[in-house]
């Protein structure tokens, strides 16, 4: 967690230093380059702090570009000023533009780490639905999906437990959503509760054990990882429900 947060930072430094740097690194010839392609240059740098960052490094480095543009490229220089329309305009611009393409290139890079993410998921579900059909053997597959659940939600451990329902620990839902004392955990922002989490498995209606979720201080597993988990569990009832009709 702590890594995902030093990028996000370190993002966030950019979109405001970056575009200073360049429009400092251009001061000189800005009488030799027309302020349209000064503009340009500018965009490009907005583009690719959005593209290693994030949306609001990129917006930040829109605006760090726009301010940066007016002091430094526009009459009166190295004042928050501008005098002509067509500075005014070409200001405006930067600044829609740069808004516009970083949230663009923002939501191509999420896209692209989506896709790998989804493939790994798909991998997983693969992997285990193989395994229900070619072994005779339920617990098998019960071991198989709680090794899978603990690489994929960052767990310190994960156990099975056969049979009824005992105490109320919070449970992770069908939704992906996490209900505890009959209220919702805000996962995206707490991670999971500091304790055991049940998600129940069932198989063709009937329940048949829960998987108890050890997890690790600071994770915060993505509705995408839950989602996969629920459908994990679903595979382990799918099978038991078999095992128990042949």
């Amino acid at each position: 967690m702590p890594r995902y947060l030093d990028r996000d930072r370190i993002a966030i430094v950019a979109a405001v230093v970056v575009p200073l740097v360049v429009s400092a690194i251009l001061v000189p010839f800005r009488e030799s380059f027309s302020n349209t392609n000064v503009a340009l240059v500018l965009v490009v740098t907005v583009v690719a702090v959005a593209a290693n960052g994030h949306r609001l490094a990129g917006a930040l480095a829109a605006v760090s570009a726009a301010v940066w543009f007016d002091f430094f490229f526009t009459r009166p220089y190295q004042r928050f000023t501008i005098t002509k329309s067509a500075d005014v305009q070409t200001a405006v611009l930067l600044l829609v533009v740069g808004l516009a393409v970083s949230q663009l290139a923002a939501r191509a890079r999420r896209l692209h780490l989506v896709a790998i993410t989804d493939a790994g998921y798909l991998a997983r579900l693969h992997d285990t639905a193989e395994l229900a059909q070619s072994t005779k053997s339920p617990d098998t597959v019960v071991d198989h999906v709680a090794a899978q659940l603990t690489d994929l939600l960052g767990l310190r451990g994960c156990r099975f437990e056969y049979g009824s329902l005992i105490g109320h620990p919070p449970r992770l839902e069908q939704d992906g959503t996490v209900i505890w004392d009959r209220r919702r955990w805000d996962v995206e922002r707490l991670g999971l509760p500091d304790r055991e989490v049940e998600l129940r498995t069932f198989g063709n209606g009937h329940f048949y054990g829960r998987f108890m979720l050890d997890p690790t201080p600071g994770t915060i597993p993505s509705l995408q990882a839950r989602l996969v988990a629920v459908t994990l569990a679903d595979q382990v009832g799918a099978a038991l429900d078999t095992a128990g009709n042949g």
